[in-house]
C-alpha cells in the first residue's frame, strides 16, 4: 500500500518531465545541425523526419505555418540548420524538436550535385532494370570492396561463413571515403573483372553524412558498376541512405550484414528445403504408386483381362446374326419384288396391241404410222400390214 500512496501516473510524470524541459531556456530556444532523414512531408503540410549526426538522432516536427515559409524542399541527406524549441509529446513520452526554422548548411549544394548527376545518370540507362544481372545463387567466391579496418568487413565474412563455411570471402581493400576514394572505388572493379576474381561483387561501407559518402556518388564509381561483368551488390551506408551506386548496381542490399545475406544462401536451409522436396518427391511416388496399383486391380478383376477372347466371341455372333437378319431382309425384298414384275409383266402382255393381232386382226401403217381411218389412205398409198406371224406390203386401188 505504501508504494500505491507515492506512485504517480504515466502522465503526471511525462507531463512533470515536460514542464521541466519547458524550465530550461538553452531548450526553448535552441540550434541544432544534423542530417536529415526518414522525411516526410504529412498531407496536412506539416513535416516529420529525424535530425542524425554519426553517433545519435532526434525526432523532429516542423508545422505547416512554419513549413510555408521555407524557401527549399527538405529531402533525406540534407545537412540542415534547426531552430526550434525541445519539449515532450505526452502521449508516447517521447521529446522532440518543434522546428521553427530551417536552412542548409554548406553541404546544401553537395547534395544539389548528387540530384543533378543522379538525372544525369537515370537518363543514360545506367539505372535500367533491364542491364542488371542476376545475383549468382551458389557463388563459390565473393568479392568484398570496403576498407580494410573496420566492422564492415568482420560484419560481411560473419554473416557468409555462417550461411554458407566453404565459401571463400577475397577482399580488395579501398579507401571509402575521402580525396581519391572515388578513383580507387573504380580502379577495385575493375582489377576484379579483368582477373575474374569473384563470382559476386559487394561494394560496402558503414553510415555516413552526405559528405562521407560522397565517393558512391560519383560518376566514376557509377561507371565501373555498369560495366562490370561480374553482378555488384551494393551496401553504403545505413538502410535509409541511398547512394548513386545502390541506384546502378544490380542490387542493394540495406546494409552490409544485409549484403552478405543476400549473396551467399544459407546452406542449412538450402539443405532442409532440399530434405523437405526430397520427402514431398517420396510421398507423390507412394501416392502414385499406390493409384497405378489400384488400377491395376480392377483391370485385372474385369472379364476383358480375365477372358480376352470372350468379348471378341460375343461380337462374332452378333455380327454373323446381324449377317443372316440382313440376308433374310434383302430375300424378303427381292421375293416381293420379282412377284410384282411378273404382276406387272403379265399386265403389258395383256394390253399389248401384239396380242390382238393372235386373235385375227391386224395392224396397218403408212410411212410408219398406224392408220386409223379409211380418210387417212388414197388411192396408190404404199401400206404395211402387221399380221400375228409377219408383215406384208400393199397398195390401194
Amino acid at each position: 500500500m505504501k508504494y500505491a500512496e507515492l506512485a504517480v501516473s504515466v502522465t503526471d510524470l511525462n507531463k512533470y518531465i515536460k514542464n521541466k524541459i519547458a524550465e530550461d531556456e538553452n531548450l526553448s530556444n535552441i540550434i541544432v545541425k544534423g542530417e536529415i532523414s526518414n522525411f516526410k512531408h504529412h498531407y496536412t503540410g506539416h513535416l516529420y523526419f529525424t535530425l542524425k549526426d554519426e553517433n545519435s538522432l532526434i525526432k523532429c516536427i516542423m508545422f505547416k505555418s512554419y513549413a510555408q515559409k521555407l524557401n527549399f524542399e527538405p529531402k533525406d541527406g540534407m545537412k540542415v540548420y534547426i531552430f526550434g524549441a525541445v519539449s515532450v509529446f505526452e502521449r508516447d513520452g517521447v521529446y522532440q524538436i518543434y522546428a521553427k526554422a530551417m536552412e542548409q548548411d554548406g553541404l546544401g549544394d553537395l547534395y544539389t550535385k548528387y540530384q543533378k548527376l543522379k538525372e544525369e545518370l537515370e537518363k543514360k540507362g545506367l539505372f535500367d532494370e533491364s542491364h542488371k544481372q542476376k545475383i549468382p545463387m551458389f557463388p563459390k567466391v565473393v568479392g568484398v570492396l570496403t576498407s580494410q579496418t573496420g566492422s564492415v568487413i568482420r560484419d560481411i565474412i560473419n554473416v557468409s561463413t555462417r550461411r554458407n563455411p566453404n565459401v571463400y570471402i577475397r577482399l580488395l581493400p579501398v579507401p571509402v571515403q575521402g580525396e581519391g576514394a572515388a578513383e580507387k572505388i573504380a580502379n577495385g572493379i575493375e582489377y576484379m573483372n579483368k582477373n575474374q576474381l569473384a563470382d559476386v561483387l559487394i561494394l560496402a561501407r558503414g553510415g555516413g553524412s552526405l559528405e562521407d559518402l560522397w565517393p558512391f556518388n560519383e560518376e566514376v564509381v557509377a561507371n565501373s558498376i555498369y560495366n562490370s561483368n561480374i553482378p555488384i551488390i551494393s551496401a553504403v551506408g545505413h538502410e535509409t541512405d541511398f547512394s548513386i551506386s545502390d541506384f546502378v548496381a544490380d542490387l542493394r542490399a540495406p546494409t552490409p550484414s544485409a549484403a552478405a545475406e543476400l549473396a551467399v544462401p544459407d546452406i542449412y536451409e538450402v539443405k532442409q528445403k532440399i530434405n523437405t522436396y526430397q520427402n514431398r518427391l517420396k510421398m507423390a511416388l507412394t501416392k502414385k504408386l499406390e493409384i497405378m496399383k489400384l488400377r491395376y486391380e480392377k483391370c485385372m478383376s474385369s472379364s476383358v483381362f480375365k477372358e480376352p477372347t470372350r468379348r471378341i466371341n460375343e461380337n462374332y455372333i452378333k455380327i454373323d446374326t446381324y449377317v443372316k437378319q440382313l440376308e433374310n431382309l434383302i430375300n424378303k425384298v427381292k421375293e416381293k419384288n420379282k412377284n410384282k414384275y411378273i404382276e406387272l409383266v403379265s399386265k403389258l402382255d395383256t394390253l399389248s396391241p401384239l396380242k390382238t393381232l393372235t386373235r385375227g386382226y391386224s395392224i396397218v401403217e403408212k410411212e410408219g404410222k398406224i392408220i386409223k381411218s379409211v380418210a387417212d389412205l388414197k388411192t396408190e398409198d404404199e401400206i404395211s400390214i402387221r399380221l400375228k406371224d409377219g408383215e406384208k406390203q400393199a397398195k390401194i386401188i
